[in-house]
């Protein structure tokens, strides 16, 4: 009696231990590598924007106030083509609140963004 009750616990502690291993191995790719489920969330837009009157200051301010935004994985601000180019995580902050970011600066009476576009990539 004794001996059938050690093989039960033998086979009841094996079943436990294997059917806990597979289910680790069960995880799926967004679960293993983190990274890749930050990489798809990642979004490129770029937005006109109106009111800027020079590149050192006004470019240079809009582009260090989205860098500070939490969310945004980069900025750039041409002055020329009055635009921005900016990559986000869409999980953490939405095209609504970028805009808004931008025409806040300075107490919201400079800038004014006229446009929103999505793209793939930005044109070198």
């Amino acid at each position: 009696m004794k001996f059938i009750k050690t093989i039960i616990l033998i086979f009841t502690v094996s079943l436990v231990l294997f059917s806990c291993s597979e289910k680790k191995n069960t995880k799926t790719e967004l679960e293993v590598k983190p990274e890749l489920a930050m990489q798809e969330d990642l979004q490129n837009i770029t937005v006109a924007i109106e009111g800027m009157t020079c590149e050192i200051g006004c470019a240079k301010l809009i582009e260090s106030k989205l860098v500070k935004t939490e969310g945004v994985e980069f900025v750039a601000v041409n002055f020329e083509a009055k635009e921005g180019n900016i990559t986000y995580h869409a999980n953490k902050i939405n095209k609504e609140e970028l805009k808004n970011v931008i025409q806040n600066i300075a107490g919201g009476d400079l800038y004014s963004v006229t446009a929103i576009k999505e793209v793939q990539s930005f044109e070198e």
